[in-house]
């Protein structure tokens, strides 16, 4: 079968709002859905930031990267099954023309001029609509896969992109940076947690590749929801993941890590000492 799947990252999934910037953590997430697809011909539409982390996945045979020139392009090609994750007019419209027997996710309503779910992303667009009602929503994984008409099965992400380095034994990565979308999710202790550890290894990585190889060199990060948390998890390294403005339980961990919640979603309630104590835990597991 020939797939489509859209994904340039400009609308988180299962958030309302869109940017001019992609959510590269969004896109890497996202991946889980190839597994169902992969003995497929898969064609991904990202935005350029994004491509380094979906080239080299073996089951994807052709990544484009979204500009008019690629809008124009898939117009006049067919397509057993579509899979729309984006929420943007521009995409849904795409989305809705493009000719295939099946689709899943977003398309565009023509009346109203913008973005509506198909039937099986019902409870994803619950979720964007109305956020209380992301209070109880389970893991990513299993929304994701329910918008496909399937059921999650414990599917990990794909990473394209390869570390060149190893693991370095104790050594401790403190991932600090955050993007501009989410500010309250930085937690403020971190150079005190450094200089009371110093010898732990601050955020490196000038590039992907660079922030990929010191993720992978750490044995235990301390992250912030962020790209680097599901880096982590990609790399299948351990973590302490910190959460205040987000909600933790969209966050699967697959046995990797733990997470400390913020109370009254405050990350400046979060201490030093209980991080501390977290990564000891995982050190000594």
């Amino acid at each position: 079968m020939k797939v489509l799947i859209l994904k340039t990252g400009h609308s988180e999934t299962l958030d309302p709002e869109i940017s001019q910037h992609a959510s590269l953590g969004d896109v890497l997430r996202s991946t889980v859905i190839l597994h169902p697809f992969r003995h497929e011909h898969v064609t991904w539409v990202t935005d350029k930031v994004a491509y380094p982390l979906l080239h080299g996945i073996p089951c994807l045979s052709r990544i484009l990267l979204w500009d008019f020139d690629t809008a124009l392009q898939l117009l006049f090609e067919k397509y057993d099954i579509v899979v729309n994750l984006e929420k943007s007019p521009s995409v849904c419209a795409l989305a809705s023309r493009i000719d295939a027997w099946q689709k899943y996710g977003f398309r565009f309503d023509d009346l109203l001029g913008e973005a509506r779910p198909y039937k099986d992303s019902m409870g994803a667009w619950g979720a964007c609509i109305e956020p209380e009602q992301k209070t109880n929503h389970a893991p990513w994984q299993v929304t994701l896969f329910e918008m496909i008409g399937m059921e999650w099965n414990g599917e990990r992400y794909m990473l394209g992109i390869k570390p060149t380095s190893e693991m370095v034994k104790g050594r401790i990565g403190l991932n600090h940076k955050i993007g501009g979308k989410f500010p309250g999710k930085a937690w403020p202790h971190f150079e005190k947690f450094f200089s009371e550890n110093p010898q732990y290894s601050w955020q490196e990585g000038d590039n992907l590749q660079d922030y990929v190889n010191w993720i992978n060199s750490c044995e235990v990060l301390v992250t912030n929801d962020s790209l680097g948390l599901h880096l982590a998890i990609a790399l299948r390294r351990k973590f302490v993941a910190l959460f205040g403005p987000t909600l933790e339980h969209e966050v699967f961990t697959y046995g990797l890590g733990s997470k400390i919640i913020a109370e009254n979603r405050d990350m400046t309630s979060i201490d030093v000492e209980t991080v501390r104590k977290e990564v000891q835990k995982l050190l000594a597991s």
